[in-house]
């Protein structure tokens, strides 16, 4: 598969992944994730502290917004990677994906997520910067969500987890774009909480 069929498939399977089938589109995962899968687990997770609001992934994207209404109409299977115009579609893809918008009423707001850890930086201490991303692979195994389904993390405290790991973070939500060599993300937090998932 080309680099725009990946990209085309990626961009069919978001809505998908938005509305909590993430563990059968993404395909399996290690077994600490997949009996915990934050967006598609069964039974209701621990309720957040007060005055903290636990929002969902759909919530970070504008409704307004369509990411698939470039590739309306257009026949994928008769162009690769070779073609021109695969490649001009291919960089448009990318950049409207890269300045997917925000949703700005989230701007300020004090909030709870679940999500899967993809690291940037560490010390002997924990990570000390990640991105959030909403489903297994993503920027690692799989091309990067819009931006506006990844959130730049930087925890006040250094977090003790790996790659894929699946966390609930906790923090004043930014509407701030950063580029990162994983991926352009949307969001910012400079997280209070950086905690295991559960769904008990």
């Amino acid at each position: 598969m080309n680099k725009l069929h990946r990209l085309a498939t990626a961009l069919a399977l978001l809505p998908f992944l938005l509305m909590g089938h993430a563990a059968q589109a993404a395909g399996p995962a290690p077994a600490d994730t997949t009996a915990s899968n934050p967006l598609g687990g069964k039974g209701s997770p621990a309720r957040p502290a007060s005055g903290v609001r636990q929002i969902t992934w759909e919530e970070l994207v504008p409704k307004d917004w369509d990411p698939m209404k470039d590739l309306k109409g257009l026949d994928l299977a008769s162009l690769d990677d070779a073609d021109p115009r695969a490649a001009e579609l291919l960089m448009k893809l990318q950049e409207a994906l890269n300045n997917a918008p925000t949703n700005p009423a989230l701007n300020g707001q004090v909030v709870r997520l679940p999500g899967f850890v993809v690291p940037l930086e560490e010390d002997k201490n924990g990570m000390t910067e990640f991105l959030l991303v909403p489903y297994f692979g993503a920027c690692i195994h799989t091309p990067p969500p819009p931006a506006n389904q990844i959130l730049h993390v930087k925890p006040r405290t250094p977090a003790k987890f790996r790659a894929m790991d699946t966390v609930w973070i906790s923090g004043r939500l930014q509407t701030q774009r950063n580029d990162s060599m994983m991926g352009t993300s949307g969001y910012s937090m400079a997280a209070d909480s950086v905690t295991k998932y559960s769904d008990k």
